[in-house]
């Protein structure tokens, strides 16, 4: 869109040389080096056309269409009630200041009509919450229950590829643990889809277990989930994703390590299933006694590893020499890393 824009400026810019240059074409003609310095004016209002005019439409415009969609419904209406009220007054003041002679006259009625309107809806608009509770005492408007935000499908999380072909996404919604809406974005569909054509056969099965997934919470989860066109604004998908959450709810569903960090760097609410996962798991103490079957040996000499039912790693000092056996280890001590948690424990004295 934005780049667009900029195209339209630059045609804009370079017709608005041009019509400049024939208008003063005998000044041009004048001037040394005359042909060079049409050349150069005709570029330099090109340049400024492709430079600023996103920022006079585009970028203005959803800076005010975010503002808006941010605002409660209530807010909406004291603020447009402002607006209404501002202009009012300032037509009430601006039939008296047209009596002043010449161009005063004209302007200073409009200016006053401006002043009011966009002073009445920052008033509102920061009043709103006092103007809120008194229109509840008299009835005007009534806030939603406590359900009615569920009930409209807020917060729209969007959803990354990696949350979908993970598989543990369906489980999570259908036991009510994620509210609101699910956003699945067009090109998030399309990668998976290519995930699905993929020569490999773990990939290949890992993106057609991510498409039954989605169309099995379309049909039966109990959380919406849609499908939207939006293709949002960078190149790389990691980008994308985050300018839809910065455009729906500020929330991003996702088990990418680099995107969940990039995301909270930008202030976006970040819901990570390993996350999830690692808080579900049982808590384990220093001292506590498990039974554990060393399969493989560590990464440093001596020890061995084991796996508890959850997938928690299980590292067994002096365990090596107890491979493919099933021992007794007492916990010394637990390490908590980005990848999971790791446990760190030796063979019970017999």
């Amino acid at each position: 869109m934005i780049r667009n824009v900029r195209f339209l400026g630059g045609a804009l810019g370079g017709l608005i040389g041009i019509t400049l240059v024939t208008a003063y074409q005998d000044k041009f003609a004048e001037a040394p080096a005359g042909g060079a310095l049409v050349v150069v004016f005709v570029l330099a209002w090109i340049v400024a056309g492709f430079t600023v005019l996103p920022y006079l439409t585009v970028i203005p415009a959803a800076r005010l269409l975010k503002a808006v969609q941010n605002l409660s419904t209530a807010e909406f209406v004291t603020a447009v009630i402002g607006g209404l009220l501002g202009l009012l007054m300032g037509l009430l003041l601006g039939s008296p200041l047209s009596a002043f002679p010449g161009t005063l006259g004209t302007w200073l009625p409009l200016g006053v009509s401006l002043f009011l309107g966009l002073g009445m809806v920052g008033l509102t608009v920061a009043k709103r919450a006092d103007l809120i509770v008194a229109a509840e005492a008299i009835g005007l408007v009534r806030r939603p229950d406590a359900n009615g935000s569920a009930k409209r499908g807020d917060p729209h999380v969007v959803v990354d590829t990696s949350a979908i072909i993970d598989g543990r996404i369906a489980e999570i919604v259908e036991s009510g643990f994620l509210t609101g809406t699910l956003v699945v974005p067009r090109f998030v569909l399309e990668e998976i889809q290519h995930i699905a054509d993929a020569s490999d056969p773990l990939r290949r099965a890992r993106g057609r277990r991510g498409l039954e997934i989605l169309n099995r919470m379309q049909k039966d989860a109990p959380t919406p989930v849609i499908i939207v066109e939006d293709q949002g604004e960078g190149g790389e998908v990691d980008a994308r994703l985050i300018a839809l959450a910065q455009q729906y709810s500020r929330a991003i569903l996702t088990n990418d390590f680099n995107l969940n960090r990039v995301a909270e760097l930008q202030g976006i609410r970040v819901l990570n299933l390993n996350a999830l996962a690692n808080a579900m798991k049982p808590a384990v103490l220093p001292g506590e006694e498990l039974h554990i079957k060393v399969i493989q040996q560590g990464r440093e000499v001596g020890q061995g590893v084991g796996f508890l039912d959850d997938g928690t790693m299980i590292v067994v000092e002096g365990g090596a020499r107890l491979l493919d056996k099933e021992v007794d280890v007492s916990v010394t001590r637990v390490l908590q890393t980005v990848a999971g948690r790791m446990i760190f424990a030796q063979p019970r004295a017999e």
